[in-house]
């Protein structure tokens, strides 16, 4: 027997992680012919977003596909970006090394972070054609670019190289390009259209990248352009420490070992978000720990107690100790009105509705759900509407069924808000498309291809009263064209028929016709709303013009509300009516008489938006007859509008506070940080206001 153990032990050997997934490369979504070379373009498109976001470079990316031999379905694949390029000692990493990159550790939301992704690119085409990838890079200190044929050596995880050298990076016009990067590579693969093909892929990019020009050639040398619609880039994110609502205990006894502080409360304050000074003594009271104990020096006993104080398991006085929020800075959203424009600009829309909720937690991790809703003419009213998933920016191709984001959509009866769906479950029918992004520090995925999101039940409930908010606004938006349009078409025939008897009746009378005003007034019965908002090329401000009619035989008064992009950063211009601020994003005008006949016009502009950000304007009223054209107020909806404002004002407020007090106390014990590091700078609150944790 002993002779069998140490020959077994002779055969036990280490794997290096690039061998590992030369065997399994379906883990990285190389498992079919055409699922390949989305999954190659993706990983390349999705490296040159994140490095020219981090550069603050708007992004230009070309991609082209070319078939080289059909029957083997050889396809070279070349992808070319206008980002900071990589410098010529980084490439071999880069490309040539599994896990190596540059924002595994870091916690913020990122396309890209374990550093598998264009490795496995290179790994697949060296894999199945035999041959390196090629890549050229331009750096803007250096006059040459760099070119090299990168392979992997997958016994080692490490970058094999050939036809190393520089160049003159010559664009098709004959200028020398700055910076930039281009991967020139060959791989067994599968050009298809259709749902799950990469000019899908492209275009849903474009949609939740507004500040990115995407072009595609295909194979066929057809050439698809995705323009930029905006010129702004997404906010830029910042890395935060880890919150202790999201640390587990092997994470901690590591944190704890490698540290340097000398004592358990410097430790605390200083490695994690959300932990006040004050909270840290709470938390070492509650676990049974001193605040002067040394963190290498911790007891697994010791850190077992801190973990269950960090969970609220041990409590202080019989009640948890209360933890500030992670800040939110580390997230960067699209935001309303560029998903609008994003989704404008690929389907022809008739109706567009976006909802970006506020930041929120869960196990320690923030995160942020938006959504979006567009009727598109020339899609099938009869067939499931269109899902378009993304999590930080990435399009999600394939498992929707599989995906917590669809599941949030087909828990939704959308039959209530004007939809079809069979018994209330399911994907909606009907010409239209929704979107759902996540953006979070922690993306939790079913598989490491990135293909759908995992059960979380925080997120699914924020998914889903996103979608329900969303569907309200469909169905007001509905019954409003509804009414309109039976006014409408009441008003013609009012107009047309009551003119001609009045001329008839008249002329047999031998009497002059009456005027008709009045009667026309009477049997129409209606007070009516027109709103026009629209871009103006000469002042580039958006004009909003509000008429309202008095269709009834009464003076009415009414307060016409109506919403403007305030969050956004527009300034409301040239508002010769006044008015008054309800909340954020709504302005209200009051009407203390409108006689029958009259009409009353609200006109006003939107300074610092762009073309397009801002093209349909929500009218609201206050009164007791109905407008046609206008929703009636929601006045709790308003109402929870202002408390949000005072509850974000408060935390403001608060937070300064606490800060001033947290400064004192360090002043009063200076042993809680040493005195070579400094005291961790203001952080950003749930809400998004400045404070320091």
């Amino acid at each position: 027997m002993a002779g069998t153990a140490e020959r077994m032990a002779k055969n036990q050997k280490q794997v290096a992680i690039s061998e590992f997934f030369e065997k399994n490369k379906h883990f990285l979504g190389f498992d079919s012919l055409t699922r390949s070379l989305i999954t190659a373009v993706k990983e390349s498109v999705d490296n040159s977003l994140d490095a020219c976001e981090e550069a603050r470079i708007l992004p230009e990316i070309r991609v082209e596909i070319s078939k080289i031999d059909d029957k083997k379905n050889i396809i070279e694949l070349k992808t070319e970006d206008n980002g900071p390029g990589i410098p010529k000692r980084s490439i071999e990493k880069v490309f040539g090394q599994l896990l190596f990159g540059s924002r595994f550790h870091a916690i913020r939301q990122s396309r890209g972070q374990q550093g598998i992704g264009i490795t496995g690119v290179v790994m697949y085409c060296q894999l199945t054609t035999g041959r390196k990838t090629h890549v050229r890079s331009k750096i803007a200190t250096e006059t040459s670019a760099a070119i090299v044929d990168i392979g992997l050596d997958t016994r080692k995880n490490k970058a094999t190289k050939t036809s190393e050298g520089r160049e003159l990076w010559e664009r098709p016009d004959g200028t020398l390009k700055e910076h930039g990067l281009e991967i020139t590579c060959r791989m067994k693969a599968k050009y298809q259209r259709g749902r799950q093909s990469v000019y899908q892929y492209l275009r849903m990019t474009s949609i939740v990248n507004p500040h990115a020009d995407i072009t595609f050639v295909d194979p066929d040398g057809e050439i698809h352009h995705w323009p930029r619609v905006t010129e702004r880039l997404p906010r830029k994110v910042e890395s935060i420490k880890p919150h202790p609502h999201g640390i587990h205990l092997g994470t901690l006894q590591r944190m704890c070992t490698e540290s340097t502080d000398s004592r358990m409360t410097s430790f605390l304050y200083k490695n994690f978000s959300g932990v006040s000074s004050r909270a840290a003594k709470q938390l070492l009271e509650a676990a049974g720990v001193l605040e002067k104990a040394k963190p290498k020096l911790m007891k697994p006993d010791q850190i077992r107690a801190l973990i269950e104080a960090f969970q609220g398991e041990r409590m202080l006085n019989g009640k948890a100790v209360k933890l500030l929020n992670p800040p939110t800075n580390c997230l960067s959203p699209i935001e309303e009105l560029l998903i609008k424009k994003g989704l404008s600009k690929t389907i022809d829309s008739r109706f567009v509705t976006t909802m970006t909720r506020s930041p929120t937690v869960s196990q320690g991790n923030p995160y942020q759900v938006e959504v979006g809703l567009i009727f598109g003419d020339g899609m099938a009213a009869d067939k499931p509407v269109e899902v378009l998933r993304f999590a930080n920016r990435v399009p999600l191709m394939y498992q929707q069924g599989g995906c917590l984001l669809t599941k949030a959509i087909e828990s939704v009866d959308w039959r209530q808000y004007g939809m079809d769906q069979a018994g209330g479950r399911g994907v909606p029918k009907g010409p239209a498309a929704i979107l759902v992004h996540l953006a979070s520090t922690n993306v939790q995925f079913t598989s490491e291809a990135k293909e759908a999101l995992a059960e979380n039940g925080e997120v699914m409930d924020e998914v889903r009263k996103a979608m329900l908010e969303m569907g309200r606004g469909l169905r007001k938006h509905l019954e409003k064209k509804k009414k309109m349009v039976k006014v409408q078409e009441k008003f013609e025939l009012v107009n047309d028929i009551i003119p001609a008897i009045a001329e008839k009746s008249a002329a047999i009378l031998q009497r002059p016709v009456p005027d008709l005003a009045g009667s026309i007034t009477r049997i129409m019965g209606a007070v009516i709303a027109e709103g026009t908002t629209t871009w103006n090329k000469e002042t580039k401000m958006t004009d909003v013009a509000i008429k309202l009619f008095n269709y009834t035989s009464r003076a009415r008064a009414y307060t016409l509300l109506a919403s403007w992009p305030e969050r956004a950063g527009a300034s409301m211009e040239n508002n010769t009516t006044g008015g008054r601020k309800e909340a954020t994003g709504v302005w209200a005008w009051k009407l203390d008489t409108l006689e029958p006949g009259e009409t009353y016009t609200i006109t006003y502009s939107l300074s610092g938006l762009e073309k397009g950000d801002w093209t349909e304007t929500d009218v609201f009223y206050r009164g007791s007859q109905e407008v046609i054209g206008a929703s009636k107020m929601d006045e709790k909806l308003l109402e929870e509008i202002r408390r949000q404002e005072a509850r974000a004002q408060s935390e403001e407020e608060g937070g300064e506070e606490e800060a001033s007090t947290e400064d004192s106390e360090e002043d009063d014990a200076p042993s809680e940080v040493d005195d070579d590091q400094t005291k961790p700078s203001g952080q950003q609150t749930l809400m998004g206001f400045g404070s320091d944790a």
